[in-house]
């Protein structure tokens, strides 16, 4: 379905950028945020015009963090926004569940979440490119219209994206293991450099600065986001701490002298054999990986 005029209502990164590449494609852009220099700034770099539409556009983006979904929802669609809505959260079952108890029109709606990102936040780190060949999960309801649906795939390809049609909670355990867990588990690297020996950030190389880049992300975004899908992640790094425990304890085997008091050579063998299973099943991981995929920053 042609997108003639779009609302975008949040301009950080995601915002600004889904902005920035309609507006390539000759699509009236109306900008709103309640950061007057974010709006500003988004504008003045061509994503669209800082004001309200005089009439209904063909779709609203709500460019806002999870928790905020519903309740911004609602109020665009009391005021009349639009004749669709979309989003761009990279939780989807939380925001679904509150938007059907609350919104005044819940067909007119349809969760998105473009899987590409930057480390880099707000309208300043936005880029009209970034949805190119990336995969953009739609999240219908039973009650999402056809209209609302075709608006987004709309959108979808404006952006150079490409479409994929999951459900909710599926969507919120994949993004639990490929996006919201590791990035915890960056912060929480990052941070041991604080508490380290103090020449151990000199000597990083890339490797640890490979581990730590997506920890540079926005703080109160990222809190948003773990919290709004908290049992997913809490899931997944239970299964990592399951297994870090039986890492541990081969390193500590390891780590005793030989010795009539130390390890025997079989439970050596044995914790060798725990730390390259684990190697080796790490590179099969790597492999799962396209080298064409998003990185995993959220929007």
């Amino acid at each position: 379905m042609t997108i003639r005029t779009l609302a975008v209502v949040g301009t950080g990164l995601i915002g600004t950028s889904v902005a920035l590449a309609a507006s390539r494609h000759r699509v009236t852009v109306y900008l709103s945020d309640r950061d007057e220099s974010a709006l500003h700034t988004a504008a003045a770099r061509g994503a669209g015009r800082p004001e309200l539409p005089p009439h209904p556009v063909d779709l609203a983006v709500l460019a806002v963090p999870p928790s905020q979904i519903a309740p911004v929802l609602a109020r665009e669609q009391a005021r009349g926004l639009a004749r669709s809505y979309t989003d761009v959260a990279s939780v989807k079952a939380r925001p679904q569940r509150e938007i059907l108890a609350t919104a005044p029109d819940p067909s007119s709606y349809v969760g998105g979440h473009p899987m590409a990102g930057r480390e880099r936040s707000g309208p300043l780190a936005a880029r009209a490119e970034l949805f190119r060949d990336r995969p953009w999960v739609l999240t219908p309801t039973r009650f999402t219209t056809k209209p609302a649906f075709d608006r987004a795939l709309g959108l979808i390809a404006l952006c150079g994206g490409t479409p994929r049609v999951m459900r909710a909670s599926a969507h919120d355990d994949a993004v639990a293991l490929t996006s919201h867990a590791p990035h915890l588990l960056a912060s929480l690297m990052a941070a041991r450099l604080r508490d380290g020996p103090v020449p151990a950030a000199r000597l990083a190389g890339q490797g640890l600065r490979d581990v730590t880049r997506i920890a540079r992300g926005d703080s109160r975004l990222w809190g948003d986001i773990v919290e709004s899908n908290a049992l997913a992640v809490a899931d997944v790094l239970t299964r990592l701490q399951e297994e870090l425990a039986g890492v541990l304890a081969a390193l500590y085997d390891l780590a005793e002298p030989d010795g009539a008091d130390g390890p025997g050579p079989e439970t050596r063998g044995k914790s060798r054999h725990t730390l390259v299973d684990l190697l080796e099943r790490g590179i099969a991981g790597v492999g799962e990986l396209s080298e064409d995929r998003a990185d995993g920053t959220p929007h």
